[in-house]
């Protein structure tokens, strides 16, 4: 093209007088390569005798409709030299849209043209042979990746090339009766690329990609991608891919659809360390999945939490989770839905990193439809949540109408007792709705002895059981009807209200209501080193709001009630335990100094109570005793009384008396 253009200026050149020695030519339109100019305005001045001319190409508008590349305003000046008779050199900046000059050189011969693009240490070089015209090579050297970015737009219109830059080798192809082919190989380093909404990310990705592009006029692109990925990192929605410690292989065949989406007979992802899968996707203009059909297989799962599931694991607080074993199964997706999932797990072990749970020889199948019935069953071997062991289970499922269900109640042995799952039900995310767990639970018998044991608490005797007829989980919120009931120190406690945010994520969150009943009082203080006192307890802890594990609200109140038959005597070291927890004293009476020779007294009627909230325990008592609370209402000779002063009472100051009470640190003090 350039070429018949110098031949055209030359012999106007030729014609002109000696004294001008200059020729102009103005051309609306030129098409060449699949590269379409307008408003072409070129400009040659040849000096007389002169060993070079100035030559000046102005175009409004630079256009390569296929690739989506499109200039305006695009300038080159140049000297033009005819270093061999049969040849043409030029080279100069060029200008185009404001942005900064890049270096454009030009040769032209009978037999080749050869251009060079550069900036920098980028360089972009063209080749083409009158024996081949309809193909074109492109050499690049270190060309940034965003220079790519109008080719990206055409096959992805929300995407953003970032940082990274190319080498290699493409070939274009322009022939008249056949699509425009675009084929070649790249090595990409530090390449970086994301989504106008964010969803999707690449970063720090190196690569070696051959590819085949071609594109029809009257219909989508057609795409052939193989690529080898030696290290980097993608998100795709809350899925986090850690690629490095040795290649990972990526197949792709695809078409593009008339609405802008992309249809993906062949997806092929090949990473020996940690998964193996192959199948078929269809995505929307906007990369979301429309359909997806894909068979997977984890020779080993030890790598898959850190390569793969970070993210997912991240937002379920389950970072760091570590898994043993393989696993390989099928999955199919369709519009957003779970519409089939057969999954086989061989030997497989899962670690929380935090011991919350573990879950030992994992073994056997789960299947899902999302229409129909389908059955299948898992097995573990052993496990443990929060340190308290359990046993094996068999847990026989069935899904039908899209929800998986347990076909019959399983039970394991837990605590030297029995749990028994009376029912599940399993529904996955389905468009805007999430995951949606339900089940119902049995606990009988439960030694508390061995809970103590395993969470450190004091050693005490009895028994935990109760039902939870229903429970559901959704949007990280699990919620219980029904309740749990605690045979323990000859009484009864129970928990009602129960509902748990995040249980296994971030700051876990607790809420309950807690009733005791009938509580014998000598065993409470003996376990709990609190001094001795007999009697029956009995109580209420209203709103109790645990996060983290720790207490940040809660409105309390503890009580004794006579019972026949039962003695209440209280014993000066717990006098002294409680003044010191409840910021209290004795009170003065004519008996008072006869208190510090008793070991131990008799006692009407015990009450106390803290109301939690923004870490401040409002105290209170059986009633008010002036500006103070009585919390020990004393009977006989001598008789005592137990006051507390201070109503407000900082939360983290109480905790330090409680601990110090049960390391034994209070001192005795009779007032």
């Amino acid at each position: 093209m350039l070429g018949r253009i110098l031949t055209l200026l030359l012999v106007a050149l030729a014609a002109a007088p000696a004294a001008a020695r200059t020729a102009t030519a103005h051309i609306d339109r030129i098409d060449a390569a699949g590269v379409e100019l307008r408003d072409v305005r070129v400009r040659l001045h040849w000096p007389s005798e002169a060993p070079r001319g100035e030559l000046r190409i102005e175009a409004a508008r630079v256009e390569a409709p296929a690739l989506g590349y499109r200039f305006a305003d695009v300038r080159w000046d140049c000297p033009l030299a005819r270093p061999q008779d049969s040849g043409w050199r030029c080279e100069g900046p060029l200008r185009g849209d404001g942005g900064a000059a890049l270096r454009l050189a030009v040769e032209l011969s009978s037999a080749t043209t050869e251009a060079v693009l550069s900036g920098g240490r980028s360089r972009l070089a063209l080749h083409r042979t009158a024996a081949s015209p309809d193909a074109t090579r492109l050499d690049l050297t270190r060309v940034p990746l965003a220079w790519s970015q109008a080719l990206l737009s055409q096959a992805w219109a929300g995407g953003r090339l970032g940082a990274g830059t190319l080498d290699g080798t493409l070939t274009v192809h322009t022939p008249t009766t056949r699509p425009l082919q675009v084929e070649g190989r790249l090595a990409l380093a530090g390449a970086g690329l994301e989504s106008d909404d964010g969803t999707i990310a690449l970063g720090d990705l190196d690569a070696d990609v051959r590819f085949d592009l071609r594109i029809p006029q009257a219909s989508g692109m057609l795409l052939a991608l193989d690529a080898n990925i030696a290290r980097g990192e993608a998100l795709f929605g809350n899925a986090y891919l850690a690629l490095g410690d040795g290649p990972v292989g990526l197949g792709l065949d695809a078409r593009r659809l008339p609405d802008g989406g992309w249809l993906a007979p062949r997806v092929e992802w090949r990473d020996p360390r940690a998964l193996l899968a192959q199948g078929e996707a269809e995505l929307d203009a906007q990369g979301g999945v429309r359909r997806l059909s894909m068979e997977a297989r984890a020779p080993t799962l030890a790598a898959l939490p850190e390569r793969y599931l970070s993210g997912w694991l991240g937002l379920a607080g389950l970072t760091g989770l570590s898994l043993e074993g393989g696993a390989q199964g099928r999955v199919q997706l369709e519009a957003g839905r779970l519409q089939a999932l057969d999954l086989h797990l061989d030997d497989v072990d899962v670690r929380d990193p935090r011991d919350r749970f573990r879950i030992e020889g994992l073994q056997g199948d789960l299947r899902h439809a999302g229409a129909g019935t389908v059955d299948s069953a898992l097995a573990w071997r052993s496990g443990a949540l929060y340190e308290l062991g359990f046993g094996p289970v068999q847990l026989p499922l069935r899904s039908e109408g899209g929800t998986l269900r347990l076909r019959e109640p399983a039970e394991l042995e837990m605590l030297g007792g029995r749990v028994a799952f009376e029912s599940f039900s399993l529904a996955p995310p389905d468009g805007e709705t999430g995951l949606r767990v339900g089940f119902g639970l049995a606990l009988d018998a439960l030694d508390v002895g061995e809970l103590a044991a395993a969470l450190g608490w004091p050693a005490f005797a009895g028994t935990l059981g109760g039902r939870i007829p229903s429970a559901r989980y959704a949007n990280e919120r699990l919620e219980f009807d029904g309740g749990l009931s605690v045979r323990v120190f000859d009484g009864r406690i129970d928990v009602g209200a129960l509902s748990m945010e995040r249980p296994f994520g971030v700051a876990p969150t607790l809420s309950a209501d807690v009733a005791l009943h009938d509580l014998d009082l000598m065993g409470i203080t003996g376990a709990f080193d609190f001094g001795s006192i007999s009697g029956r307890l009995h109580g209420r802890i209203d709103g109790l709001r645990l996060v983290d594990w720790t207490a940040t609200a809660f409105d309390a109140e503890f009580h004794t009630e006579p019972r026949r038959g039962v003695r209440q005597r209280i014993s000066q070291r717990a006098v002294q335990d409680i003044s010191s927890v409840g910021d209290a004293s004795f009170v003065g009476s004519l008996q008072g100094r006869l208190i510090g020779l008793f070991d131990d007294f008799g006692y009407r009627r015990i009450g106390i109570g803290c109301r939690l909230a923004n870490e401040v325990c409002r105290m209170s008592g059986l009633y008010s005793a002036g500006d103070g609370f009585t919390i020990v209402e004393g009977a006989g000779v001598p008789r005592l009384q137990v006051v507390g002063f201070n109503r407000n009472v900082d939360w983290p100051t109480l905790l330090e008396r409680l601990a110090a009470v049960a390391a034994g640190d209070v001192a005795p003090v009779v007032d």
